[in-house]
């Protein structure tokens, strides 16, 4: 679908008020997500698979985890549609209150003792709506961040979203490591709860900080056409871009599957398997996400220098070389090793990460961009999301043994460097965007 434009003004100033905007939103969406899967880990094994032998209730806690990736492809298509036909700025408006109230509800769910089975399925039915809002979220604050950016400092602004990401690791790890102080019968009972509960005053940040966002400049251009506008946007992108779509969800996959298998199955897999104290993986995600914000911020810089798709490729042939250390320094058992090597292999991730919202937007056309950009993000994080548990079944299969999850890593790196190998030959530069850069 060709486009004819005129000129608007994007500054860098707009740029960097509307991307810390974004990631502001954004981070509080993703502390709401991660702390399902940190207490996925740690809490809904116990308190909601209690007639399960301990590997299977871990196994079903992780099932439930990654059915909230099942609905994210389906929330890209229905807010893809919002944001490309109706606007970036309200779809991101309803994706950030759907997954706040969704969240919050869970800190009021009971018990399988109290309820019996209608416990794990409204835990389920919760963790599909998670999902459902989150598909439309990245997406959606990536387009923002990047349309209203001057094209050659892109690499910064979608940088900024990303950053929510380690931020709300940061949070939640951060709340659970707070309520792990409290007695284990207390935290069992009610201390894991509240930082579930906590999801209801975020929410009312969010919100204020989504309302103060500028519509794209981008869209509004697109809109003053209205012929231009897909009458549904996800049947554009498979239907003209089925090679740029295939292209980013492999670019996605690392960001989204290596990510859990760093944090969640992490989590799981020291408490459960190597018999750690919890607190010891906890808090290793929390220095990792600190190194996080730092890697992201210098590798958004490098995106611009290196360009995109050179930065994905280089992303994944790194974490497919450091796989093997990273499990070798977790199976030592020692607590500063494993910090360091969780942060090793979260950093090396975060070279493609921070890539991926530069890489994603300009593989689509402004008309087709919300969806194919949160389409691409969100088939990878329906793969990506059961990680965890494909991982934990085949540790039972190698006797426990870490090489055989470090393996399954290096093969999800290879086919995140080939993803950007293409993405970076298939870039699209907006007409509307360049030109603005000159009037900035």
């Amino acid at each position: 679908m060709a486009m004819t434009t005129t000129s608007v003004h994007v500054s860098e100033t707009d740029a960097r008020r509307i991307a810390v905007a974004a990631f502001v939103g954004t981070a509080l969406e993703w502390y709401d997500y991660f702390l399902f899967g940190t207490a996925a880990a740690l809490v809904f094994n116990r308190l909601y698979f209690t007639t399960l032998d301990p590997t299977a209730a871990l196994l079903a806690a992780f099932a439930t985890f990654g059915v909230g990736f099942v609905a994210r492809p389906v929330g890209a298509v229905i807010f893809g549609a919002v944001g490309d036909r109706i606007g970036r700025r309200p779809a991101l408006i309803m994706t950030v209150t759907m997954i706040g109230i969704a969240t919050g509800l869970i800190g009021l769910l009971p018990a399988y003792a109290s309820i019996g089975i209608a416990a794990p399925i409204a835990l389920a039915v919760l963790r599909l709506l998670q999902g459902f809002a989150v598909g439309g979220e990245w997406g959606g604050a990536v387009t923002m961040a990047v349309e209203h950016a001057p094209i050659d400092c892109r690499g910064r602004f979608a940088a900024l979203p990303q950053i929510g990401s380690p931020v709300g690791t940061l949070l939640s790890s951060g709340a659970i490591a707070l309520v792990l102080l409290l007695p284990a019968e207390s935290f069992d009972s009610w201390g894991w709860r509240l930082p579930f509960l906590a999801a209801f005053p975020l929410l009312l940040v969010a919100l204020w900080m989504r309302a103060r966002m500028e519509e794209s400049p981008v869209f509004l251009e697109l809109a003053a056409r209205e012929e231009q506008l897909p009458k549904v946007p996800a049947l554009l992108v498979f239907r003209r871009s089925p090679m740029r779509l295939l292209a980013g969800v492999a670019a996605s996959l690392l960001g989204v599957a290596g990510f859990y298998v760093m944090t969640t199955f992490m989590v799981g897999y020291g408490t459960t398997t190597l018999g750690l104290p919890r607190e010891w993986l906890v808090n290793a995600t929390l220095v990792a996400a600190l190194f996080q914000i730092v890697a992201l911020l210098i590798c958004g810089r490098l995106t611009e220098r290196f360009g995109a798709g050179r930065m994905s490729v280089i992303g994944g042939i790194v974490t497919a070389v450091v796989a093997f250390p990273v499990f070798w320094l977790v199976d030592s058992g020692d607590p500063v090793l494993i910090a360091v090597a969780i942060s090793i292999g979260t950093m090396a991730m975060d070279i493609v990460y921070a890539a991926a919202g530069t890489l994603l937007s300009e593989l689509f056309p402004p008309e087709q961009r919300y969806s194919g950009v949160a389409l691409s993000f969100n088939l990878a994080g329906a793969i990506g999301g059961f990680v965890p548990f494909i991982a934990t079944a085949l540790l039972g299969v190698s006797g426990n043994g870490s090489w055989i999850v470090a393996l399954l890593l290096v093969a999800i790196s290879l086919i995140t460097a080939v993803g950007g190998l293409f993405g970076g030959r298939w870039r699209v530069v907006d007409d509307v965007v360049s030109r603005a850069r000159v009037q900035s």
